[in-house]
């Protein structure tokens, strides 16, 4: 189920988001309450599904929802019930973070991670919250309206929730971390049970509590259901029968500071309506919070961030831990620094060498200048563009909190007060023009000029804390326009704040490439990267001026990067090319280190024996795609798969013979076909356009066949001397012919496939490894099905066809198992069996079929699309992945646990992430086939990268399965259609000779 965004926004950015962002304008609902209005959290939330509702309907885009007949459900509610909504309160003040008051702390720009893929430069903290309010509405039953903070970023999983009117996420704590949020009283007995909600308890209370309850803190996130949301509308003064507030506007009223006491089996405040509703409380695994509240707040929690991951080896390129608490974002910075300027935030600004920074600084939309400043520890400054062309200069304090009279001494601003600063300046509050009653937020402090009047001395002047003495500038301050905190909230020009951000990310991009290694530019989402480049018309960096320091995939990454900017400006042969020099780049780097083994094959079989290797098929349960490199060598892999044989036989099959010709012949038993390979030539035509039998002749090169790999290649330490140009050869053999006359002769090898083209079943991979494992055998190699894959990996990239492991560990290793590799080029796979009785008891029963769509894979190159997203570091499909491979690692535990129910739900969330990652993958005559037997199954998968080719169908019961078939056997809805016979395999790869 969709979720529709809606936004709670300043006036400011309401008004200015399709300027500012037209993508997420067109995919969200943005208002803000009304001017001079106190809602509170819990009317501000009315009012928004009020709003929502008011646009949607004005705008006819949920035009069924006031068809109802008389007597049904409001058409408030029927507009509830079309989807999930979700709602991000980020409007208010922010008194406390006045450098983004304008657009609201949910547009703040958030630091690229060091540890992360697949970020932008101008990420927001909107864009990092989604990602877990999206997993946690997913992990909720029916509709859902969901209430969020936009000043919160929470980390952690929630697998699923228990299903009641009110669902708040916690998490656990102290009682003096407690005092500061909302808190949930549990039972001990029954954690899921609330008994009482408190707002900011004393840890005392909190610890007294604790004594007969479990306690964890609210971290903003609340799932309502239609009737808590029905209570909460009328709390706010919500008329049911005249679609409205009563009054036109909601009443004030605090979701937390009071709907939230009436809440739990034994309240704080009872209340006939709040305290009927069913409560579950449900704590965030492994939860993390994050708040960006304050000044203080956005360089702490981005140090956290930045340090979540802790482990080195997990990092890749940038591992140096050796980054101060110092963010510079978006801008041109050229000051001097060291680790002494500790607690630094610089964004949308432009700092030349004449500026000093110290410490606990935020430096917010500074416009390109050459002023010499220098900014005293504490010391804030904000220029933000106001109109057409004017700026205000806003200079305030680390820790000001913009509240109290300005006539107070203790209300502070600029490390002392409004009255001590105007009296260091000769000046007064009558002077000023300022109440000495009037509130900081109101107070006209910050002068405004036109971009030319900026005067680097007189800022200074503003910043400092002991100015030299001035008339000039006390006049010129108190003689111009100015404006307030909110003043500026209200009239800042986002439209020009935001294009200036744009240019000064822009111009950060080349600085970051050159950087190389030693930058974070090659783990962002560099196709967006690539958009922007292309855009600001930036040059390609020369590639010997990139500082790889050694890293072998960032050069690969660049290549695609090159082809995607090329591709944006309409130079297609230029990003074709690039795009090809990746993947040979990807190409050497897995297949050379085999070229650098000295493989030597000895004839071990006697003349009349013949070799006979046989494999099943593999199906992908889940996990399919995070084995594909360059993904799993970033990030690692983790699959779990079944072998199979079919209808009773291992489909696959390879017989080896020698022959007295010093020659070898290949033959396919299926296809009908023959071919004889005499030279070296012949035999390395492996990659070359209209070859038949490419993986047979990769598979005689990797046996040692060819010179490339059978110690031929001298002079090779490594593969950085293939980057080098070290290409020296001194041949063992003149020619095939003569090393097979030393071989004793030719040899023959004849292969089965049993399977329908394109049947997603991995059958090329798993014809690679059996042929391999009987070449092996005959040959004397030695090899066993984990180096059999290792090899299988490297011919798919001799083939150009670049395909990851899974499909080759799925049919030469037995049954059921999870296969996991960790980030690195060397893809070690580490192999956990789980039983094979769970599926050998569900196939007896008939819950687990096998269906031959009779559809053929369109034939559109699905895995080099995909691959070249990955390398592109693409967010979407690096968020895909990474789903894809928790939901493969999850499988082995569920089996294990011989979970029926929730394996269901594996094969269900496989579906449906790769239909995220690849909408080719259910094509319209598949997707007629699932029409048929809806309602019949429990779940569905393709096998393989899907489009085609086989089905597996999972059910709830016998009968289950034989109403599918009759479905599909009655009419079959293709000639080929079918249903096959499958059993697990017991033995994987089996190899015997006559």
């Amino acid at each position: 189920m969709n979720s529709e965004l809606l936004l709670s926004l300043p006036p400011n950015m309401c008004g200015s988001l399709p300027v500012c962002d037209p993508e997420l304008a067109a995919r969200c609902f943005a208002t803000f309450d009304p001017p001079g209005s106190q809602l509170g959290s819990g009317g501000g939330t009315a009012y928004l599904l009020e709003q929502g509702w008011g646009a949607s309907r004005d705008g006819n885009r949920d035009f069924q929802c006031l068809e109802g007949e008389k007597g049904e459900s409001s058409a408030f509610f029927q507009w509830l019930e079309r989807g999930n909504k979700l709602l991000v309160h980020s409007g208010g003040e922010s008194r406390r973070l006045p450098a983004y008051a304008a657009a609201g702390k949910s547009f703040m720009p958030v630091p690229a991670l060091r540890w992360k893929y697949g970020q932008r430069l101008d990420q927001t903290l909107l864009d990092m919250q989604k990602p877990f309010l999206d997993r946690v509405m997913a992990a909720a039953s029916g509709a859902r309206t969901m209430v969020a903070s936009g000043d919160v970023l929470l980390e952690g999983s929630v697998d699923s929730l228990p299903d009641a009117d009110v669902v708040l996420l916690g998490m656990w704590t102290t009682p003096e971390d407690a005092e500061h949020f909302g808190v949930f009283f549990c039972d001990q007995k029954n954690p899921e049970h609330l008994v009482k909600f408190l707002q900011k308890p004393a840890p005392e209370v909190t610890r007294e509590l604790s004594r007969s309850r479990l306690f964890m803190v609210d971290v903003g996130v609340w799932l309502l259901s239609e009737r808590a949301v029905a209570c909460l509308m009328k709390k706010c003064g919500w008329d049911a029968d005249a679609q409205s507030f009563s009054g036109g506007l909601p009443g004030t009223y605090d979701l937390y500071g009071e709907w939230a006491l009436h809440l739990g089996s034994d309240p704080e405040e009872p209340d006939a309506d709040v305290s009927e509703l069913s409560v579950a409380v449900m704590a965030v695994e492994n939860g993390e919070f994050y708040h960006f509240g304050r000044s203080s707040d956005i360089i702490d929690s981005s140090y956290r961030l930045q340090n979540k991951v802790m482990d080195q080896t997990q990092l890749g390129a940038v591992p140096s831990m050796g980054q101060p608490k110092q963010f510079i974002l978006n801008s041109v910075f050229d000051a001097r620094r060291s680790e002494d300027n500790t607690a630094l935030w610089i964004e949308n600004s432009f700092v030349p060498k004449s500026w000093g920074v110290t410490r606990r600084n935020v430096i917010t939309n500074i416009p390109e200048n050459d002023w010499t400043l220098e900014l005293a520890d504490g010391r804030c400054l904000d220029i933000a563009p106001v109109g057409d062309d004017a700026f205000a200069i806003r200079g305030y304090g680390f820790d000001d909190a913009f509240r109290g009279p300005v006539g107070d001494p203790s209300t502070a601003w600029m490390g002392s007060s409004v009255i001590s600063w105007l009296e260091k300046r000769n000046l007064s509050l009558e002077e000023a023009g300022l109440d000495p009653q009037l509130d900081l937020q109101l107070a006209p402090l910050f002068p405004m000029f036109g971009q030319k009047e900026l005067d680097g001395a007189f800022i200074q002047w503003m910043l400092d804390e002991n100015p030299a003495a001035s008339s000039g500038f006390s006049n010129h301050w108190k003689n111009s326009t100015r404006l307030s905190a909110r003043e500026i909230g209200q009239q800042a020009n986002l439209k020009r704040l935001m294009d200036q951000r744009r240019d000064f990310c822009s111009r950060s991009l080349p600085v970051m490439i050159r950087h190389g290694a030693n930058s974070l530019f090659y783990k962002l989402d560099i196709s967006r990267a690539a958009q922007e480049y292309a855009r600001a018309g930036l040059p390609l960096i020369p590639e010997e001026e990139i500082a790889w320091r050694g890293d072998r995939m960032l050069p690969v990454h660049d290549q695609i990067f090159r082809s995607a900017v090329c591709r944006e400006r309409g130079e297609e042969a230029l990003a074709k090319q690039h795009k090809q020099e990746a993947f040979d780049r990807l190409h050497t780097l897995l297949v050379e280190p085999l070229k650098s083994e000295k493989t030597e094959p000895v004839c071990t079989v006697l003349e009349d024996q013949i070799v006979w290797a046989r494999s099943p098929v593999r199906i992908d349960l889940a996990g399919g795609w995070s084995d594909t490199p360059p993904y799993c060598l970033e990030h690692g892999g983790s699959v779990f798969n079944v072998a199979f044989n079919i209808n009773g036989q291992p489909p696959i099959q390879v017989f080896v013979r020698h022959i007295n010709e010093p020659e070898l012949v290949i033959r396919s038993i299926d296809l009908g076909l023959k071919e004889t390979l005499k030279t070296y030539e012949d035999v390395g035509a492996y990659n070359q356009l209209g070859s038949g039998f490419a993986i047979a002749r990769a598979a005689f090169a990797l046996t040692g066949f060819h010179p490339d790999f059978n110690g031929s290649f001298q002079g090779l330490e490594n593969v950085d001397a293939v980057f080098a140009g070290v290409t020296a050869r001194a041949p063992r053999f003149q020619c095939l012919e003569k090393q097979l006359e030393a071989f004793g002769g030719g040899i023959e090898v004849s292969l089965l496939a049993a399977l329908p083209k394109g049947s997603g079943l991995g059958t090329s991979s798993i014809l690679a490894g059996t042929l391999l494992g009987g070449l092996a055998d005959f040959c004397g190699l030695g090899w066993d099905c984990i180096e059999i894959a290792r090899r299988v990996s490297a011919l798919e990239q001799m083939l150009g066809s670049g395909g990851g492991w899974q499909d080759q560990y799925g049919g030469i290793l037995p049954g059921a198992k999870l296969i996991e590799t960790k980030p690195g080029l060397s893809q070690d796979a580490v192999v956990r069996r789980a039983s094979s009785e769970f599926f050998d008891e569900a196939i007896r029963d008939g819950r687990i079929l096998l269906y031959y769509t009779g559809v053929t894979r369109v034939a559109h190159d699905v895995l080099g699309e995909i691959v070249c997203n990955m390398f592109l570091n693409e967010s979407e499909v690096l968020t895909a992945l990474e789903g894809i491979a928790e939901n493969g690692a999850h499988a082995l535990d569920v089996v294990q646990r011989g979970e029926w129910d929730e394996f269901v739900q594996v094969i269900r969330k496989s579906w449906e992430l790769n239909r995220k990652l690849d909408s080719g993958v259910n094509p319209p005559a598949v997707q007629e086939i699932i029409q048929r037997i809806e309602g019949s199954y429990a779940a569905l998968k393709l096998a393989g990268a899907g489009g085609g080719g086989y089905m597996i169908l999972i059910t709830e019961s016998h009968e289950q399965s034989m109403e599918i078939k009759r479905k599909l056997t009655g009419s079959p809805p293709n000639k080929n259609a079918r249903f096959v016979d499958l059993e697990v395999s017991k033995t994987g790869l089996q190899i015997s000779r006559s």
